[in-house]
């Protein structure tokens, strides 16, 4: 049951992350924003998802330790 709820959380993250890219790359098509400006947006996207992902997991190791 823990590895098919692991599974879930995964394919959401996966999922958020790809909606948020596609989103940004509509907007880039429709010339909302600039190349540079998506780029940017990109970098600054995986940077937070990279960001956060150690947070929790260090989170979860320190909450293993107590």
């Amino acid at each position: 049951m823990r590895k098919n709820r692991t599974l879930k959380v995964v394919a959401g993250i996966a999922a958020s992350f790809i909606g948020l890219v596609g989103t940004i790359i509509f907007l880039l098509e429709t010339k909302i924003i600039s190349f540079e400006m998506a780029i940017l947006m990109l970098i600054a996207l995986l940077a937070m998802y990279v960001g956060f992902g150690i947070l929790i997991a260090v989170y979860r190791l320190i909450g293993k330790l107590e």
